[in-house]
């Protein structure tokens, strides 16, 4: 079940970023939080959708979302007013990671919670 509405969320939730990431700045939306802090969560939600969404490929697509992550920053070398920067990226590819780690996490549980449903 969790997989159904994960794939979906993943994928639009990563079109969302290349969007904002590659847009004119004056269509990035503009919050409460430090741009770090948004892009963090941004993708720390991305990490942890694809995790739930794809939980026998986390190895493959912890590698497509961290260096995609760093391939998306340089995309904005594409658009005049925007500036790619290495510290985005590291900041990126961390809320990537700390993501993928929490759906590892999450999927783990969920693995030992249902062999032991299955066992009692």
């Amino acid at each position: 079940m969790t997989s159904k509405i994960a794939k979906p969320l993943a994928w639009l939730l990563l079109a969302f970023i290349v969007f904002v990431t590659v847009s004119p700045i004056e269509l990035r939306p503009h919050t409460i939080e430090t741009p770090d802090i948004d892009r963090a969560a941004a993708y720390l939600a991305a990490g942890l959708a694809f995790a739930l969404a794809y939980p026998r490929q986390w190895k493959t697509v912890a590698v497509l979302l961290i260096f995609g992550a760093i391939a998306i920053e340089y995309l904005q070398y594409l658009s005049p007013t925007r500036h790619a920067r290495l510290h985005d990226a590291g900041v990126k590819a961390m809320g990537a990671a700390l993501g993928l780690i929490a759906g590892w996490v999450f999927n783990k549980w969920r693995e030992a919670k249902t062999g032991a449903d299955a066992a009692a």
